[in-house]
């Protein structure tokens, strides 16, 4: 949320009786008296819950036990995760509804790792319910639906936070290092991963707008040309090949490509005026998972450490308007 004026902040602390615990309460007030936007903020542990218990589920309740130390995640408290499944407790991690999960006064804040077809319709949820949310990429499977979303986020006074690890991962931080400042002449994206059950994941743009989010963060935004899309349901086979254009009328192409002898894996080729990258730079793992920063990012908004940024949202949604118009062209191309 931007603020509009200068802000202070202080801190106090309440004896809490019978069990003689001391909570330290952050107050925030402005210099000219009025309500700070994040005031419904005040007690540092925040309660969460996470929604959906697959692989990328479990990584959040690992990563909200096991918080980085002195990092704004600490004052994140995970209050229980909800499933479609009956799973009982998860260790010390109980099972609740979603009806509880929405009602519960004690959960502020939602993480939600579920299929793609069911992010809008959960964020939407929890957004109505007065919670913030953090959602795994695609924000939706529709611009509109997005945008939607954000405007429900600003009337509630919510923070929505769109996870994108992708852009968190050493290998392409040193990639847009690069590619920083350097005149493109053209270049391809060429991803390729196993079979995905579309009816979930929806239309592979939307599905693979992890690299689409790249090509955008590294040569800002685009403008679509053509694009095709050729499938094989039988042999759970598809192949979409999209064009591109820069700002300055660039070519540039981007291919996902899904079946089940495909190894995960991404070429590119990017070349510039001075020189070409034709493969991706080999980089160190580092200590702290791609999830656990990306929790620190949504801590770190929750807690008022880092302000909305604006081309954070920008480029989501120009990404997925550009997903939305690769599904309408290639919906009216006969499929080869």
């Amino acid at each position: 949320m931007a603020y509009m004026e200068e802000v202070m902040w202080f801190r106090t602390r309440l004896r809490i009786v019978p069990g003689n615990e001391t909570i330290y309460v952050t107050v925030c007030s402005s210099h000219s008296g009025g309500r700070c936007e994040n005031s419904h903020w005040c007690t540092e542990m925040l309660g969460v819950v996470v929604v959906g218990i697959g692989v990328a589920g479990r990584v959040r309740i690992r990563d909200l036990l096991n918080p980085l130390p002195n990092n704004a995640a600490e004052k994140l408290k995970l209050m229980g995760f909800v499933s479609r499944r009956t799973l009982g407790n998860i260790g010390q991690v109980k099972q609740i509804t979603l009806e509880e999960a929405l009602q519960s006064n004690e959960i502020q804040a939602a993480i939600i790792s579920l299929e793609n077809r069911f992010h809008e319709e959960y964020v939407r949820l929890f957004l109505e319910a007065g919670k913030h949310v953090c959602v795994e990429y695609p924000l939706a499977l529709s611009v509109t639906a997005a945008q939607k979303l954000w405007d429900l986020a600003d009337i509630k006074g919510k923070i929505l936070h769109v996870e994108h690890i992708e852009l968190l991962a050493e290998p392409y931080k040193q990639l847009k290092q690069q590619v920083n400042r350097k005149e493109l002449i053209e270049g391809s994206l060429h991803f390729t991963g196993g079979p995905l059950d579309r009816q979930r994941t929806g239309f592979p743009a939307f599905s693979g707008i992890a690299r689409l989010s790249w090509l955008v963060d590294l040569f800002g935004e685009l403008n679509l040309k053509s694009a095709t899309l050729e499938e094989q349901q039988k042999q759970h086979y598809w192949k979409m090949t999209t064009h591109f254009l820069t700002k300055n009328s660039r070519p540039l192409i981007w291919t996902e490509e899904r079946g089940p002898e495909l190894k995960r894996q991404k070429q590119i080729h990017f070349q510039f005026k001075s020189d070409t990258l034709d493969h991706l730079p080999e980089a160190p793992n580092t200590s702290v998972g791609l999830f656990m920063q990306d929790l620190n990012l949504f801590a770190q908004k929750l807690a008022g450490q880092t302000p909305t940024d604006h081309s954070e949202k920008n480029r989501i949604l120009h990404c997925l308007g550009l997903a939305d118009e690769i599904r309408i062209f290639c919906e009216q191309v006969p499929p080869s």
